[in-house]
């Protein structure tokens, strides 16, 4: 089974021709280019045309699609992350702890910020995506530490 991950979402029209703006577009600027491939649905459709508009990507596929649909890739095409990077969908589920051991919820979502990405977790807990407060991400095992001084105060 192949497994599809997020990279926008049709967003409002731009223009006559069929084209339009992609909300919550990755960030990788190939992505979106004209002859890309993404996927809606399960099913392929070709990128026909592609430009930017107010810094945001603007697409036109070669057929249409209703308005809010994702946009997914097969995650087995996507290229490999670096040392200590990860993709947003490989965080999510994750359980978070604290370094003395307190289990602070689970990754409900990774959202994008103005500086920075911030863990959303299940628990209601939002968390900065940054090396002083995520002190490691164990992918293998389900688990990110996260550094005492962000996990709030220890009850009693």
């Amino acid at each position: 089974m192949t497994d599809f991950v997020t990279v926008g979402r049709v967003g409002r029209p731009h223009g006559l021709d069929g084209s339009f703006f992609v909300e919550r577009a990755s960030e990788d600027p190939e992505r979106f280019a004209p002859g890309a491939t993404v996927y809606v649905n399960g099913e392929p459709v070709r990128i026909a045309a592609s430009k930017r508009s107010g810094g945001r990507p603007v697409i036109r596929l070669e057929h249409g699609v209703p308005r809010g649909a994702e946009l997914t890739v097969r995650s087995d095409e996507l290229p490999p992350t670096g040392e200590d990077e990860y993709y947003a969908f490989q965080l999510v589920g994750l359980e978070v702890a604290a370094e003395d051991g307190r289990v602070l919820g689970r990754v409900a979502e990774v959202a994008p910020g103005i500086a920075n990405d911030v863990l959303q977790l299940d628990s209601g807990l939002a968390l900065p995506l940054v090396g002083d407060c995520v002190r490691e991400v164990d992918l293998e095992g389900g688990r990110i530490l996260i550094a005492a001084g962000f996990a709030g105060p220890q009850l009693p």
